[in-house]
């Protein structure tokens, strides 16, 4: 085990800041404790490390187990926010100006690991959350590796190792063959996505498309401008806020467009503070691939 102790310079609220990063209550590489420290599995460029965080008072208290520790403790500043800045942020709407008083500490964190929020970006394409997680818990329950000082926790495995997933396996997780393609294919380039994360180069990929490269940089690079457009909700989210009123992905860039540069900043703050159209409709049933 290495630790490491880190006082931010700023104020960051280290359990928003990572929210992102957490596919489901029931993630294998995320969990939180009930005293609040948090915990996190990645497979870094050193091999698979876990990273737990704990605050105490304006200090970071972080440990880290495995080949990539050293990795994951060199990378906390940027995975709660260093990289990130909010202060050129200065809007002028009222509404927009009191999320940001009612959301301090709230910064966009970078992990460095490109393919890591590839999988579970392309696993939530055009399906419900809940479908989702479900696939990405089976995967790396049966594909990862147990956790370095957290053995009932998973590391996300390496692309070579999603790469070999059997297309049985991939069924009874509930990822149907589309998203299955999609993976196995971006884990053949995985290393040159690494070096190269670039939108153009995202997209370039058989099946990701601009909601996906937007979900990927927003987690892997901190991208204060990334928008995920074709997003289900975010729209509805965006006009509500604005205009009383849903509008369709051209209407929420243009209500967007004053903010360039911190897009990706401004539907954080509004998701975080629960605005959105009413619910009136029924809610969509989760499907399963796997009977189908």
């Amino acid at each position: 085990m290495l630790e490491r102790e880190w006082r931010p310079p700023w104020q960051v609220d280290v359990r928003r800041t990572l929210k992102p990063h957490r596919r489901g209550s029931g993630d294998p590489a995320f969990r939180i404790d009930r005293d609040g420290t948090i915990w996190r599995a990645s497979f870094t460029p050193d091999g698979p490390g876990t990273l737990s965080l704990r605050e105490s008072g304006s200090v970071i208290k972080a440990a880290a187990w495995g080949p990539g520790a050293a990795w994951l403790l060199d990378g906390l500043p940027d995975l709660l926010g260093a990289c990130d800045t909010p202060e050129d942020f200065d809007p002028e709407l009222p509404l927009l100006r009191d999320l940001i008083v009612r959301s301090p500490g709230l910064r966009i964190s970078r992990t460095h690991r490109v393919f890591e929020a590839l999988v579970p970006g392309v696993l939530e394409q055009k399906v419900l959350g809940m479908e989702a997680w479900r696939a990405w818990r089976y995967l790396l329950r049966r594909f990862g590796q147990p956790a370095p000082g957290a053995p009932d926790m998973r590391v996300p495995p390496p692309p070579e190792v999603w790469a070999r997933i059997p297309s049985w396996e991939w069924h009874r997780s509930g990822a149907e063959a589309v998203r299955a393609r999609t993976i196995i294919g971006a884990a053949r380039v995985a290393k040159r996505l690494e070096d190269d994360p670039a939108e153009a180069k995202l997209r370039s990929l058989s099946g990701i498309g601009v909601w996906t490269a937007a979900e990927i940089r927003q987690r892997a690079l901190g991208d204060p401008d990334a928008v995920s457009v074709g997003d289900y909700h975010l729209p509805g989210i965006v006009g509500w806020a604005f205009t009383g009123r849903k509008v369709d992905d051209d209407g929420m860039l243009e209500l967007l467009e004053p903010y360039a540069g911190h897009r990706h900043r401004v539907t954080r703050l509004l998701e975080s503070s629960g605005a959105g159209p009413p619910r009136r409709g029924p809610r969509l049933a989760v499907r399963d691939y796997r009977h189908f």
